[in-house]
């Protein structure tokens, strides 16, 4: 390439053929650098009606219409990454070898959401703002469509159509600080939970460490979430029953002895075998953050207490408790199904169960 006869062409493939379409169309000045390009030469190309346009500081589309939506997120991520020492633009590796690895730097909020694949979030080419995850002492300012969000500690991002993309839980809290609808709001939690993009826990502890929890349409967002997430775990509940074969329980019932006292609401019940089934719906609670903990903790302690009493005391009349977390009726419902039926073989060896009027609930 002649570098001394202006304009010059558009980048010859020759250079690039290791370099995905994308990144034939969308580098930084180091990757131009490295190509032969001089900082003078691409500020030549981009001048008006030039074949090329400064799209980010630092990064250049090498064509002069629009971006397409993955030329966003690729120039969003390059001009935040941390730019590898090494010459080489792309870094060879075994899985791809025209990907270039981003360095310490992920997208998160909407545009992570909606390559998560949620419905509820706007599609890539409507979103002005493309939200950019970095650590916290990177050097580096919200320009254009790339606005920078800054965290302490960077989680694992999760690969999703070769780009880094934040975790579910991450993602909706950046794209929930920015919100201040409550319909929106909840429309992303609830779609979080029930498209099985994550855990009701995962949620709040996300939201938590964002500190979003003390806003009031958060929080209202989050109590629809938990009973979202327990309408969830009750629908897992009785499709296990189902799927696995078990006999059928008597479901939402309140224990009583005769003229006696109140023993306890269960969520499913075999008389004949006296076995019962609890789902823990403290679980959202268990992994929040330092303030939140101390806030529920009373809550949990006696929500807790209430549990072991009424576990101890319907053990103590020869009743089997098997309790169920939501997470586990999600990860391992066969082997929950195995526990259950396990319960059911075994009562026929234990000393039959004392009377008790069953209720609904």
């Amino acid at each position: 390439m002649n570098h001394h006869n202006p304009p010059l062409p558009p980048l010859s493939p020759r250079p690039l053929h290791h370099l995905s379409e994308v990144h034939r169309r969308v580098l930084t000045a180091t990757q131009l650098r490295a190509h032969g390009v001089t900082a003078a030469e691409a500020n030549e190309q981009c001048r008006a009606g030039g074949p090329w346009q400064q799209f980010l500081p630092g990064v250049f589309l090498l064509h002069p219409g629009p971006p397409t939506s993955e030329e966003r997120l690729h120039a969003v991520l390059m001009y935040a990454a941390r730019e590898q020492t090494t010459a080489v633009p792309a870094q060879p590796g075994a899985a791809d070898p025209h990907r270039p690895a981003y360095v310490d730097a992920m997208i998160t909020g909407l545009a992570a959401l909606t390559l998560h694949g949620f419905s509820s979030t706007p599609p890539l080419p409507s979103l002005d703002r493309i939200d950019v995850l970095v650590p916290r002492l990177r050097r580096l300012r919200t320009t254009g469509c790339a606005r920078i969000v800054r965290t302490a500690a960077l989680p694992t991002a999760q690969a999703v159509a070769g780009l880094p993309v934040a975790p579910v839980p991450r993602a909706l809290a950046d794209a929930v600080s920015e919100l201040s609808d409550a319909g929106a709001v909840r429309r992303l939690l609830t779609e979080a939970v029930r498209g099985r993009h994550c855990e009701p826990a995962a949620v709040v502890r996300a939201l938590n460490n964002a500190k979003l929890l003390s806003r009031p349409h958060v929080v209202d967002a989050v109590d629809s979430l938990l009973a979202e997430g327990r309408a969830i775990a009750e629908e897992r509940l009785y499709r296990m029953v189902q799927e696995y074969g078990l006999p059928d329980p008597v479901w939402n019932v309140d224990l009583r002895l005769p003229g006696g006292p109140h023993l306890g609401g269960l969520d499913a019940y075999w008389p004949e075998q006296a076995v019962a089934v609890e789902l823990d719906t403290r679980a959202p609670r268990q992994d929040v953050g330092q303030d939140l903990r101390q806030d529920l903790r009373q809550d949990d302690d006696i929500l807790w207490s209430e549990y072991a009493r009424k576990r101890e005391h319907l053990e103590r009349l020869g009743i089997t408790v098997v309790h169920i977390t939501p997470k586990k009726l999600r990860d391992s419902i066969e082997q929950q199904a195995t526990v259950v039926r396990t319960a059911l073989m075994a009562s026929g060896d234990r000393d039959p169960a004392a009377y008790v009027v069953v209720l609904p609930r």
